[in-house]
């Protein structure tokens, strides 16, 4: 099979830049963390020092080091600043690798964020004439795929309208239609079909399969949803703080990956605001799963309890009209359901919110909780928090012959009626 990318002993390193924090107390604690060799402390959630730091330096991607068939879909998975997006810029052209070498073989086409490539004034027609220029295309072989192109995005309404009006949704439509119909021989995925509708990821997920079967090209997808990697990958990269962990069979590297990065997170709290998790509006106090039997040694949680979380969330506006929404996860990303409180204006200060969940409801298996604040008299989201609680619920002891796991992500327990029906009269 031909060698279609090869990355030898990548690296990349950025110089660390000090950004004021718009306030003279946040420099000085940001310069005296900096002294002590801390972690920076008004880092956003998600973006906290990962050890791949030294001195004024962070190294993105270290010796980083495979290799990609023709036709194969390779999956790259990785906490949030493992380096996954910084490879795929360096493979898409978009900078260089401070040390090693990249071959590709055929024409790049990358998605890698909301908008990337599009001119804001173009229209979505010139766009797309745009993209097939970059990749090397004729204007006759455009013109053969832009019906298929507009069809596929399903902008077709809009395809005369300057890209800088469209929603973000419309932006990856167009964007992933263009990318994957203009016939490039490496397709390079970063998330963002997050933002498209489940619909839309549904037809994404099918075209990358068609592209690498079917049409026998090669793509690289970046994913936080391990059902997604694991239904389109054969292989998969682990990267943690910009090294390889493991290369090798999908399955066994979710697993290795989910095992190593999987930690029980029942409760969270937050002493005062200036380090809680939050912005000027509001700040998270407290996080916790608040049904656990104290009575239990191991105090674990089964399919049959039922599960009550609180949390508390200091409110900095008077009377600002909050609703506290979760969003309920498997450990793969799968969306499992969401649920949204009350809405009506939250006095100032400090705001508690209890909700709970029946028992025999959720399979076993574990399951990842998102708080999301939103403003709802404005229908914006005033703060999102991801991986909130962690908790893993259970199987009981079970009687009978079958001890496999049952499918699926719920499993109510329904109500059933039967009957022997052997002494009925069937009708003539």
């Amino acid at each position: 099979m031909t060698v279609m990318i090869s990355v030898e002993q990548v690296s990349k390193y950025y110089r660390l830049g000090v950004i004021g924090s718009r306030t003279l107390s946040g420099d000085l604690n940001r310069w005296w963390a900096r002294l002590r060799g801390k972690p920076d402390p008004l880092l956003k959630i998600g973006e906290a020092d990962h050890g791949n730091r030294e001195g004024d330096f962070i190294w993105a991607l270290r010796k980083v080091d495979f290799q990609v068939l023709q036709g194969e879909v390779l999956g790259i998975i990785g906490r949030n600043g493992a380096g996954k997006s910084t490879l795929l810029k360096i493979l898409s052209r978009v900078t260089a690798p401070t040390n090693g070498q990249v071959r590709t073989r055929g024409r790049v086409a990358s998605l890698l964020e909301v908008g990337t490539g599009f001119h804001p004034e173009l229209t979505g027609r010139e766009n797309i004439y745009l993209n097939g220029a970059i990749l090397g295309m004729k204007r006759r072989e455009i013109n053969c795929k832009f019906d298929e192109i507009v069809d596929f995005s399903g902008v077709e309404q809009f395809i005369d309208t300057p890209v800088k009006r469209y929603s973000s949704g419309m932006y990856v439509r167009l964007a992933f239609a263009v990318a994957a119909h203009l016939e490039p021989e490496i397709l390079l995925v970063d998330e963002v079909l997050a933002v498209g509708d489940a619909a839309f990821q549904k037809k994404c997920l099918g075209k990358m399969e068609e592209v690498s079967q079917g049409e026998g090209r090669t793509v690289l997808f970046v994913s936080h949803n391990m059902a997604a990697i694991r239904s389109l990958c054969r292989r998969a990269v682990w990267l943690d703080k910009g090294e390889i962990i493991e290369v090798g069979e999908t399955e066994n590297i979710i697993k290795n990956y989910l095992q190593k990065s999987t930690h029980s997170l029942v409760e969270q709290v937050w002493e005062g605001p200036e380090t809680a998790p939050g912005n000027d509006q509001v700040r998270i106090r407290s996080a916790r799963v608040s049904s656990l039997p104290e009575e239990a040694e191991d105090r674990r949680i089964f399919i049959d309890t039922p599960i009550q979380m609180e949390f508390e969330v200091w409110n900095n506006l008077p009377e600002m009209t909050l609703n506290f929404v979760i969003h309920f996860l498997t450990i793969e990303g799968t969306f499992v359901f969401a649920g949204s409180s009350d809405s009506r204006p939250r006095p100032q200060g400090l705001v508690k919110a209890v909700v709970k969940i029946p028992p025999n409801l959720l399979n076993d298996g574990t399951y990842r909780v998102n708080l999301q604040i939103v403003q709802s008299d404005l229908a914006r989201t005033v703060y999102l928090h991801s991986d909130i609680l962690v908790f893993d619920v259970y199987e009981p002891v079970r009687e009978g012959n079958w001890f496999g796991k049952w499918q699926g992500v719920i499993r109510p327990q329904l109500d059933w009626y039967t009957e022997d029906a052997s002494d009925l009269k069937r009708s003539p």
